[in-house]
C-alpha cells in the first residue's frame, strides 16, 4: 500500500498554524491537531478534521488521559497511532499535522521516522514511517516578533507555554529557532515593526533555511489557501525529510550567502586541535549574546575519544556527546559506518590525531565575529599544551562531564542521539 504524505505545519502562533493546516485542506485532508493546554493534567484533546471528496467536513474531538503527562508521552501514545490510523481509511490520501507551539517538527520527523508503535490492534509493531511520510515541514512566523522570540533567553515556562513536564528547560528561542532551521517553506504573518527589522528578519531566515521558498501574508488580507498553494508549489517536497541531520553531517545545508546582511553573518570556525576544557568553558558565553543560533561538534582535550555536539539558540546553549571519533573505533566499528563520513574523515586524516577536529557554524547578529573567532582560538591548546600530550591533557579539570547547559544552574541532561527525548 503506498504511503499517505503527511504536511507538518510548526508555529508559534496557533491561529496562524490552523490558517495554513485549513489552506491545506483540499478534498481527501485530514488534519490532526493535539490541544496540550492540559497536559500538565495528564490529559491531551485530539482533534481531527477530515474533508470528503465533496469539499464537506467532518471533526472529532477526542479527550484522552496520559500515563504521564508530557509532550513526548502525546507523541507516543497518541499521534504516532492516529497517523497510522488515518493511513487506513481510504477516503484519506493527505494528513496535515497543526503542531501545538511546543511541538518541535525535528523530533517529530524522527519519532515517525524511528518510534516504534505497539499493541495497536490491527496495527503491524513498527514505526508510523511504515505507512505514512513527512512530504514537507512548514514553519509559520511571526515577522514582527519572531526575532526577539529566536534571540531571548526566556524558557518556554516563562514565555507562558506549560510542556507539563518540570524537567522541561528548552527556551523559546530553541523552539522559534527549530521551527524555522528545518523547514521545506515558510509562512511569515504578520509585519516587522520597521523596514531595518524586516530586512534583518529577512537576512536571518535565508541563512537558517536557506531553501526554503517564503511566501509572506499580504498587508489587511488574511492567511488563505491560494497562499499556501503557491507555497506548496515552489517547496522541494520530501526532498529532506527522510533523514536526521547527525553530529557528524556537513553542517551548512543548502547555499546560505556567506557575506555579511544588515550585521547577519554565518561564522564557520575550524581548527585541528582540541580545546582546553576551562577556556572553552568561559569561550561559550561569547555564542550567548547577540547571536542567533550555533551548532557543531568539537573536540576537548580530556574526551578524546568522544567528539562533543554543541548548540545554542538565543541566550540558551547544550552540549552533549555526538558520538565516537572514528580514530577511537574499532575496525570493524568503521566498517559500519555511513561511507560519506569515512570518506570526508580520510581527506583531513592526522597521523596522530585521526580525524579529531572541531567545526563550528555561528549565526550572528549583533554580536562581533571577530571577538567569536578569537575567544575560540585563545580557548584552543597552545603549542607547549599540545606538546604535553594526552596524559597531561586528561588530568586537567572538566567542566563539561557528559553533558553541559547554559545557564549552568539550569543544566539537565541532554541524549543528543535520542532526539525523542529532546523536549
Amino acid at each position: 500500500m503506498q504511503k499517505t504524505p503527511v504536511f507538518v505545519v510548526a508555529g508559534l502562533d496557533p491561529v496562524a498554524v490552523d490558517a495554513v493546516a485549513t489552506g491545506l485542506s483540499v478534498p481527501g485532508t485530514a488534519v490532526v491537531h493535539h490541544d496540550l493546554v492540559e497536559v500538565s493534567l495528564g490529559i491531551i484533546t485530539r482533534t481531527v478534521r477530515q474533508v470528503d471528496a465533496d469539499g464537506i467536513t467532518q471533526t472529532w474531538v477526542t479527550r484522552i488521559d496520559l500515563d504521564h503527562g508530557c509532550v513526548s508521552c502525546a507523541l507516543r501514545h497518541d499521534l504516532l497511532p492516529t497517523l497510522r490510523a488515518l493511513h487506513r481509511r481510504s477516503t484519506v490520501e493527505r494528513i496535515v499535522v497543526a503542531l501545538d507551539p511546543l511541538i518541535e517538527p525535528e523530533p517529530l520527523c524522527w519519532a515517525i521516522e524511528n518510534v516504534d508503535v505497539v499493541g495497536v490492534p490491527g496495527q503491524m509493531d513498527g514505526p508510523a514511517a511504515r505507512d505514512v511520510c513527512v512530504e514537507a515541514v512548514i514553519g509559520c512566523v511571526s515577522a514582527g516578533t519572531w526575532l526577539d522570540e529566536a534571540t531571548g533567553d526566556l524558557t518556554t515556562a516563562e514565555a507562558g507555554f506549560d510542556s507539563g513536564d518540570p524537567a522541561d528547560e528548552r527556551t523559546l528561542a530553541q523552539v522559534a529557532v527549530g521551527h524555522v532551521a528545518v523547514a521545506d517553506g515558510l509562512v511569515v504573518h504578520g509585519a516587522a515593526p520597521a523596514n531595518w527589522d524586516a530586512a534583518v528578519f529577512g537576512a536571518v531566515v535565508r541563512r537558517l533555511a536557506p531553501e526554503a521558498p517564503v511566501v509572506m501574508e499580504a498587508p489587511g488580507r488574511p492567511l488563505d489557501g491560494r497562499l499556501v498553494s503557491l507555497l506548496v508549489a515552489a517547496m522541494p517536497l520530501g526532498a529532506r525529510r527522510d533523514r536526521t541531520v547527525g553530529p557528524f553531517d556537513p553542517l551548512l545545508a543548502g547555499t546560505p550567502p556567506l557575506e555579511a546582511d544588515c550585521g547577519v553573518q554565518l561564522v564557520e570556525f575550524t581548527v585541528a586541535r582540541p580545546f582546553h576544557p576551562g577556556r572553552l568553558h568561559d569561550a561559550l558565553d561569547h555564542l550567548l549574546d547577540g547571536v542567533v543560533c550555533s551548532r557543531g561538534r568539537m573536540w576537548l582535550a580530556t574526551q578524546p575519544d568522544e567528539a562533543l555536539w554543541m548548540e545554542s539558540a538565543g541566550g540558551g546553549l547544550r552540549v552533549a556527546t555526538g558520538g565516537p571519533w572514528l580514530a577511537a573505533m574499532t575496525d570493524d566499528e568503521v566498517a559500519d559506518v555511513d561511507a560519506e563520513r569515512v570518506a570526508l574523515a580520510a581527506a583531513r586524516w592526522d597521523p596522530d590525531f585521526g580525524d579529531r577536529h572541531t567545526s563550528l557554524v555561528v549565526l550572528v547578529w549583533r554580536a562581533d565575529p571577530d571577538a567569536i573567532r578569537t575567544a575560540l582560538r585563545r580557548a584552543c591548546l597552545t603549542d607547549d599544551e599540545m606538546s604535553a600530550g594526552q596524559s597531561v591533557w586528561s588530568t586537567w579539570d572538566d567542566p563539561f562531564g557528559t553533558f553541559h547547559a547554559d545557564p549552568c544552574e539550569t543544566s539537565v541532561p541532554h541524549p543528543i542521539h535520542e532526539n525523542e527525548e529532546k523536549s
